[in-house]
């Protein structure tokens, strides 16, 4: 995970008493990152609705989506600040989101 190799510390994965289960959780800053596959969550850069079975996955992508909305409001109402990051912004420029975290 390009956090870790970053050298990122301070943080719980996946912590199951944080609605969401964000990937990473920072207790001090009240942070949740979450990180995106951008297959699994609709990424309109390099994600795609695969041919065959359309319906179901443009379905699937759909909930992971609105999950996201919902999991966002619920985490703001607890004053917990919540990132998203795409699997390939981690890629492409894993210190300009490592700076987001610690902005």
């Amino acid at each position: 995970m390009g956090l870790v190799r970053a050298g990122v510390s301070g943080w719980t994965g996946h912590p199951v008493e944080i609605y969401g289960k964000p990937d990473f959780y920072f207790r001090t800053a009240r942070l949740a990152v979450f990180v995106d596959g951008c297959f699994w969550h609709g990424c309109k850069k390099c994600g795609h609705v695969p041919k065959t079975n359309q319906a179901f996955w443009a379905a699937k992508i759909e909930r992971n989506q609105r999950r996201h909305r919902q999991v966002g409001k619920a985490l703001a109402g607890q004053k917990i600040k919540v990132l998203r990051f795409w699997e390939h912004e981690l890629e492409e420029d894993l210190q300009s989101c490592v700076s987001l975290i610690f902005k």
